[in-house]
């Protein structure tokens, strides 16, 4: 039995993970976009279906980061396309971006819903307290 390293945040549409499962993600899914979420990529992106889309950690611009990645990510759900996107490990970035396309998606109804149904996809999610208190910022106004 193949052990998968992501994890299907909407089925079969949506998918979360770390860089480490895009080749794995490929064989086995029809992948239209790939978000990258890392803040700074050292390397080039994986591959042409890649978008460098970060969350910074720069608090003045966080919520605007976190903002802009979410509707990206949405939008091209809504356009009909597969995606995926990904942090360094699918923990952080994309355990606070798999929690705002739940809230964007209508599928939760507070912060805290969604991270919590987000953790229930993927156990190993850990959003840093200062996205939580971003996110709070931008959906529970």
């Amino acid at each position: 039995m193949t052990i998968k390293k992501y994890e299907e945040l909407v089925s079969n549409r949506i998918f979360i993970g770390g860089v480490d499962a895009i080749d794995d993600l490929l064989a086995n899914e029809k992948i239209d976009i790939i978000f990258d979420l890392r803040a700074e990529v050292k390397v080039p992106l994986s591959n042409n279906k890649s978008v460098h889309q970060p969350i910074v950690d720069d608090t003045q611009q966080q919520d605007a980061s976190i903002q802009a990645a979410v509707k990206e990510i949405t939008d091209a759900y809504k356009a009909g396309e597969n995606v995926y996107f990904h942090c360094n490990t699918g923990r952080g970035r994309a355990g606070t971006i798999a929690t705002a396309t739940l809230l964007e998606l209508g599928l939760a109804d507070s912060v805290d819903e969604a991270e919590q149904k987000a953790k229930e996809i993927k156990p190993a999610i850990n959003i840093k307290p200062q996205f939580k208190d971003a996110l709070k910022r931008i959906y529970e106004k």
